[in-house]
């Protein structure tokens, strides 16, 4: 059975906080939606999915993380990670993805920690935050406030696919004691096919 797409995208969004101490990213709430399966003879034979019932899709962030920067000489790092859980009973699967909402910035008032210029995972500058979906707590990737993909996978998931997403900060010991904070959208599509 194949799901009819038109393009529709089901969002799930999550905030984050980092501080000097403390860092704790949130979960606001969980979308799920569905969509009318496709005419008979289209689709994958044999797919574990309800015969002519809705196919559908649905993200959980599942909670919060808190980063607990600890000194090391001049400078405070820290890393801690969360699980993101998409369930769907389309057989062609889904894209996951991930961007700042507004401003890839961790910010407190005026002052900000910027998110890492890493491309490619690799440690952190002094002063920035990046995210990772190897579980390393010493090579992130900056986050950018365009799509990027975290991961495609094919295939339903009735009873669930994860993603750990882990998320590092490295300042100074004169970055500013506060309360950082940003928007992180996270965003899984159902896959035409």
């Amino acid at each position: 059975m194949k799901l009819l797409k038109a393009g529709v995208k089901y969002v799930e969004r999550s905030r984050a906080a980092v501080a000097v101490g403390l860092c704790a990213w949130t979960a606001w709430w969980v979308l799920s939606a569905s969509a009318a399966a496709a005419p008979f003879g289209q689709g994958a034979f044999g797919a574990d999915v309800p015969f002519g019932s809705l196919t559908s899709l649905s993200i959980n962030l599942g909670g919060s993380v808190a980063l607990a920067l600890q000194p090391s000489g001049p400078t405070f790092s820290g890393a801690g990670s969360h699980t993101i859980t998409v369930t769907s009973t389309d057989p062609a699967g889904y894209d996951l993805y991930v961007h700042t909402t507004t401003n890839s910035n961790l910010t407190n008032g005026s002052t900000t920690i910027p998110a890492s210029n890493n491309a490619t995972a690799g440690p952190l500058s002094i002063n920035s935050w990046g995210y990772n979906t190897t579980g390393s707590t010493t090579n992130f990737l900056g986050m950018t406030n365009t799509n990027t993909l975290l991961k495609s996978a094919t295939g339903p998931f009735k009873n669930g696919d994860s993603t750990t997403v882990t998320y590092g900060a490295l300042t100074n010991s004169t970055q500013a004691a506060g309360t950082y904070t940003t928007s992180v959208t996270y965003t899984a599509v159902a896959k035409n096919e």
